[in-house]
């Protein structure tokens, strides 16, 4: 089977699972990009709930060859802080930093900045890190997300509290696990020190849950600093700061990827790793 034909397949059983074929909403004459927004807008919507197994079948085939053409990384083909910009302190042989897209990375787990459901983003093609990563993972990841948080959280509404991770499979992303936290919400205000303890226990609470899981290697996007508005900058000497005391502290082999996607992000971190800020 081709790409394109399960491509039509998968948006017919979910525009089928939904009654939209019965109202005309077909898309007929669908360019190939539109017809990949379509599914991952259908996969966007869909509530959280399996679906047919042929039909995972075909969404597992049809999203591993989606991510492998986009390139798949990890830390062996990156060079550590240490190489990259000469910092002598013994963590900088554990810590990388790269620029790009989350999803592509091979790594124990990747970190995704989850909102208080901890079900993913429900609006349709949204660009923030949580639908990119349910986008890549597929359907799968938002049904273990309901029943993972109804058995952390309540068992009648999905309401995270700030910094406590939760740890599901990878599914179809090169990554082995995703850990989901949700980070303080600041809205571009200057941030508490209460909103600073949450950000620096969310970097905490998810290097302790790798050693706990024996995770290898972790890769962090930028925690709140999207539409929770915490100030960029500050929120990445907060992550480096913390991350490299817990390295120093723990004295564990873990690699810790530092995962930004704005250029503005990447100087910021680049200025810390370089010196020319203090952590």
């Amino acid at each position: 089977m081709t790409q394109e034909e399960r491509l039509d397949k998968l948006i017919a059983y979910f525009m089928n699972e939904e009654g939209y074929l019965q109202h005309g909403l077909e898309g007929e004459g669908e360019s190939e990009d539109e017809k990949k927004n379509r599914l991952r807008a259908l996969m966007n919507v869909r509530p959280p709930r399996l679906a047919d197994k042929a039909v995972l079948a075909i969404q597992d085939e049809y999203l591993r060859e989606e991510n492998r053409k986009k390139g798949i990384l990890s830390p062996a083909d990156l060079r550590p802080v240490a190489d990259e910009f000469g910092r002598k302190e013994d963590w900088a042989r554990q810590v990388y930093l790269w620029q790009g897209d989350i999803t592509r990375l091979a790594v124990g787990a990747v970190v995704n900045a989850a909102n208080s459901r901890m079900l993913g983003c429900f609006v349709p093609l949204h660009n923030c890190i949580d639908n990119c990563i349910h986008s890549a993972a597929g359907v799968q990841l938002r049904a273990e997300c309901a029943e993972k948080a109804g058995e952390l959280f309540s068992h009648n509404e999905y309401n995270s509290p700030t910094a406590v991770p939760m740890l599901t499979k990878g599914y179809n992303l090169p990554a082995k696990y995703v850990i989901h936290v949700v980070g303080p919400i600041v809205g571009g205000h200057m941030p508490t020190e209460a909103s600073r303890k949450d950000l620096q226990d969310c970097y905490v609470n998810v290097l302790n849950l790798c050693k706990k899981e024996k995770i290898g290697s972790v890769a962090f996007c930028c925690i709140s600093t999207g539409v929770f508005g915490y100030p960029s900058e500050e929120a990445a000497h907060i992550a480096v700061r913390t991350v490299t005391d817990w390295l120093v502290k723990e004295r564990t082999s873990l690699q810790v990827l530092f995962n930004v996607f704005t250029d503005t992000d990447c100087r910021t971190y680049t200025h810390i790793f370089e010196g020319r800020a203090n952590l």
